[in-house]
C-alpha cells in the first residue's frame, strides 16, 4: 500500500533546483551457463532446480570465471567508448540477504574491466546528449525471493517467503554513470533515452535480449538536487530495480518534485534505497542506503585476475556492430522518414524487422506499413513484442510481394496476417486454403459492375450527371459482391467506361 507524499510541481522544483542523476544499468548476459559455475540459465525451470554447490557457496566449491561472460563484458565496454583494464581482479561485497546463498555477491569494486567511457543518445527532438560513463563491471544475480500472503507482494505484511536460486550466479554487467548534470528540466527525458539507446545497444551487441519487462535489464535512479548556482551535490535516493523505460522517466520526475517539497519545507533527504510503484508513479522508501565501506568489499581470493590481452580486445573492438544511433540515422535517410517517424518505429521495436523484411525482397515503404500497422496492432493487442510474433520477415516480404504482383489488395493481406499469425500456414497456404486472391478475371469483374449500376439506378443516374465521387457507392458494392476480392481501382475504372463518363 503506498503512501501519499508531497510533492511540488515540476516547474516550481526545476525554477530552485538543478537536478543531478546518476543511472546504474544491471544487464543480464545471455550466456548459456552461470558466471562462475556450469549451471544452465534457461527461464522457466523449477525452482532451485538449476543450482549446485558454487552457486549455493557451499564449503570448499571453488568459481571458475566464464569466458563467455568476460569476452560479453568487454564487447559492451568498448561499445560505450570506454577503456579496457590491463589486468583487473573481482572483489567480495558483503551483505545479508535471504536471497544470497553466500552471504556476498562476486563482483568488482575499485578494478572494473571497463571505465572512462561515453554514450550520445538521441532526446525526442533531436538534440544529442553524451552521457558519461564511470565503469562497467562483471558481477554475478541474486536469487529471487517470493513474499507470501501480502497485499503488496513485498516483505512488509507477508506470512512467509519462499527462495529460488536458480537466478543466483547469472551472469551480471552493471553499468555506472558519472553525475548526469546540465540536463536541467530534461533530465528525466535523459534518463529514458540514455536507458532506451543502452538496450538498443546491447541488442545489437548479441549479448542479452535486454528484455526489461523480463527482468533481463534494470535500472537504479539516483537522484539529488541543489539550489541553482551551489557546486556541491545533494543528497541522492536511490530508486531501484526500475523495469521500462516510462517507469525510468516517471521515477525521475516523481523523486525531483518529491526532493523538492522536502528542501522546500526545511527539511533533509535521507540516503535510501526507494520502491517505484507502476500504478501510481511515486516511490516509498526502502532502507537507509550503506556506503560503500559498509559491504566490506576485499579481493575475492578464489579467482585469479582477468587480463585481457590487447591483441583480443582489439579483435573484438574490430567485430563490433554499428552503433544504433548512426544505423538509425543511416536508414532514416535510405527509407526517407522523418525523424519523429523513425522514432515510433525504435519505440515500436520494429526496426530490426523492418531490416530483416527489406533484406526479404521487400521494399522500405511496404515493410514498414505492415510492422508499423496490421502487426503492431497485433502486437499491442495480444501484449507481446513484435519479434514475438508467429510471424517472420520472410513471410511478411511475401505478402508485400502478393500485394505489388495485384493478387491480393490491402484487405485481403490483412487477413493472410491475421490467418498466419493465428498458424493456418504460410501465406501462399492460407490464400490457397481460403481462397483469397484478388478477382482478376476481367470479365467476371465486368459483370459485377454491370450488376451493380443496374441494382442502383439512382446512383449510376448521379454519375452520369458528373457527381464522380458517387461512384465509391457502387465501387462498395461490387466489392461486397466479390466479398473484397476484386481490385477497388479496377472496377471504379469500369463503372465509369460502362456509365460513359470521365473521371477528369
Amino acid at each position: 500500500m503506498t503512501t501519499t507524499t508531497d510533492l511540488v510541481s515540476y516547474e516550481d522544483a526545476l525554477a530552485s533546483y538543478d537536478p543531478v542523476m546518476g543511472l546504474e544499468v544491471h544487464v543480464e548476459l545471455g550466456t548459456r551457463t552461470k558466471m562462475f559455475c556450469g549451471c544452465s540459465t534457461e527461464l522457466g525451470a523449477e525452482p532451485n532446480s538449476q543450482t549446485c554447490p558454487i552457486c549455493l557457496g557451499m564449503p570448499g566449491a571453488l568459481p571458475v570465471v566464464n569466458a563467455i561472460g568476460v569476452e560479453s563484458a568487454i564487447k559492451i565496454g568498448l561499445a560505450l567508448n570506454c577503456e579496457i583494464a590491463e589486468w583487473c581482479r573481482f572483489a567480495r561485497k558483503n551483505y545479508f540477504y535471504p536471497d544470497m546463498p553466500k552471504n556476498f555477491q562476486t563482483s568488482q569494486y575499485d578494478e572494473p574491466i571497463a571505465f572512462n567511457g561515453y554514450l550520445d543518445v538521441e532526446l525526442e527532438d533531436g538534440e544529442t546528449f553524451r552521457v558519461q560513463i564511470e565503469r562497467a563491471h562483471m558481477e554475478e544475480d541474486t536469487g529471487k525471493s517470493t513474499h507470501v500472503g501480502g497485499a503488496t507482494g513485498r516483505i512488509h505484511g507477508a506470512s512467509h517467503s519462499l527462495l529460488d536460486y536458480n537466478r543466483a550466479g547469472i551472469p551480471l554487467i552493471e553499468i555506472v554513470t558519472k553525475p548526469i548534470e546540465g540536463a536541467g528540466a530534461r533530465a528525466p527525458e535523459v534518463a529514458k533515452a540514455y536507458v532506451a539507446e543502452l538496450r538498443e545497444l546491447i541488442r545489437a551487441l548479441g549479448v542479452s535480449d535486454a528484455r526489461m519487462e523480463q527482468g533481463q535489464m534494470r535500472c537504479d535512479v539516483n537522484l539529488s538536487l541543489r539550489p541553482h548556482g551551489r557546486e556541491k551535490f545533494g543528497t541522492r535516493s536511490e530508486t531501484k530495480n526500475v523495469n521500462s523505460l516510462r517507469s525510468v522517466e516517471r521515477a525521475a520526475r516523481f523523486e525531483i518534485q518529491r526532493h523538492a517539497a522536502v528542501l522546500d519545507s526545511g527539511g533533509t533527504i535521507i540516503q535510501e534505497t526507494r520502491h517505484f510503484h507502476e500504478d501510481t508513479g511515486s516511490t516509498t522508501s526502502g532502507r537507509v542506503k550503506e556506503e560503500a565501506e559498509d559491504y566490506r568489499y576485499f579481493p575475492e581470493p578464489d579467482l585469479v585476475p582477468v587480463a585481457p590481452s590487447r591483441a583480443w580486445v582489439e579483435e573484438l573492438r574490430a567485430g563490433l556492430p554499428e552503433q544504433p544511433l548512426a544505423r538509425r540515422n543511416r536508414l532514416r535517410e535510405e527509407w526517407g522518414v522523418s525523424a519523429f517517424d523513425m522514432q515510433s518505429i525504435l519505440n515500436a521495436g520494429a526496426i530490426d524487422p523492418i531490416v530483416a523484411t527489406i533484406e526479404a525482397g521487400a521494399d522500405a515503404a511496404s515493410a514498414r506499413k505492415w510492422w508499423m500497422g496490421e502487426l503492431a496492432r497485433s502486437a499491442n493487442e495480444s501484449g507481446k513484442a513484435l519479434d514475438e510474433l508467429a510471424i517472420t520477415p520472410e513471410q511478411v516480404a511475401r505478402v508485400a510481394a502478393l500485394v505489388s504482383a495485384g493478387e491480393l489488395n490491402d484487405k485481403l493481406a490483412r487477413q493472410v496476417i491475421e490467418a498466419v499469425l493465428a498458424g493456418e500456414g504460410t501465406p501462399d497456404e492460407v490464400v490457397e486454403k481460403r481462397g483469397l486472391k484478388v478477382v482478376s478475371d476481367e470479365g467476371a469483374l465486368t459483370a459485377a459492375v454491370s450488376e451493380a449500376i443496374a441494382g442502383n439506378p439512382g446512383i449510376a443516374e448521379k454519375i452520369r450527371g458528373g457527381k464522380v465521387a458517387a461512384a465509391g457507392a457502387l465501387v462498395g458494392a461490387v466489392m461486397k459482391a466479390t466479398r473484397g476480392q476484386a481490385d477497388a481501382a479496377r472496377v471504379k475504372e469500369l463503372v465509369l467506361e460502362q456509365l460513359g463518363v470521365s473521371e477528369g
